[in-house]
């Protein structure tokens, strides 16, 4: 169950954005998937109800046709490279890393391509060209390789520097307690999240905030979260959900007018 007043300070927030004639734009990006399954099915249905465009990042070294075919049809969801098998490669008292540098950089670049031609003919109407990282991090020596693969953005976790050798369109709120029980996080805690999110946009950036999912760890917090911010954002009229194909439209753009 949620608690509608938890909500009070994202409704109070959007309702400025409203009377000074602005539209706040939100998205939203899913990791992990592989196959089908229920939970799958379970966020698409929830997102396709409200109107909420989805970007699965999907681990290319393990999935396949079902998941094409099942996609295939879905006209609002989009797929981008999660790194190649979601592998840690990192040394024990490291963080956890797939495209770090405890590896060849032609090694990790050559797992890179594979996953993007593979996921590119899979889904040849979803594809994006967009690298998602597994646990958000890749070496940064690796990046300004990345182009010549074929990707066109980077998606990480964070406030987005625009300077960059790869535009950015990351996530900025993570709506699983990674660190505790390893579900969702709590509404309260996430709506102030969001809300400082939004007051830092209406200072004046213009990057749209992201919400990260996780369909496959999803327990009931995480789906009521997610099902009353559709709720609050889907019926105010200062949101916009934004597909991904619009907003690396926008990023190449803004980044052209920086050079």
């Amino acid at each position: 169950m949620t608690d509608a007043i938890a909500w009070d300070p994202l409704r109070r927030e959007l309702d400025r954005w409203q009377a000074a004639g602005r539209v706040a734009r939100f998205w939203l990006r899913d990791d992990d998937a592989v196959e089908p399954t229920q939970a799958l099915e379970t966020l698409m249905a929830l997102a396709g109800e409200n109107g909420v465009p989805l970007m699965l990042a999907v681990i290319p070294g393990l999935t396949g046709e079902a998941l094409a075919g099942r996609l295939a049809e879905e006209t609002s969801v989009t797929v981008a490279v999660h790194g190649w098998s979601h592998t840690n490669h990192a040394g024990p008292e490291k963080k956890k890393q797939e495209l770090g540098g405890d590896r060849p950089a032609e090694v990790v670049l050559g797992e890179l391509g594979e996953g993007f031609r593979l996921l590119e003919r899979l889904h040849p109407a979803r594809f994006l060209p967009v690298l998602v990282p597994p646990w958000n991090r890749i070496d940064p020596a690796l990046i300004p390789a990345l182009p010549g693969l074929g990707f066109a953005a980077l998606s990480v976790y964070g406030r987005a520097r625009q300077d960059g050798p790869v535009p950015l369109l990351n996530t900025h709120v993570d709506i699983i307690d990674w660190h505790g029980a390893r579900g969702g996080r709590s509404e309260a805690d996430l709506v102030v999240e969001l809300v400082a999110e939004l007051r830092d946009r209406f200072a004046g950036s213009d990057e749209p905030v992201g919400v990260l999912a996780h369909h496959l760890v999803h327990d009931r917090t995480a789906w009521d979260f997610l099902s009353a911010l559709f709720a609050v954002t889907g019926r105010h009229p200062a949101v916009r959900w934004s597909p991904t194909s619009e907003l690396l439209e926008h990023v190449a753009q803004k980044r052209a007018t920086l050079r």
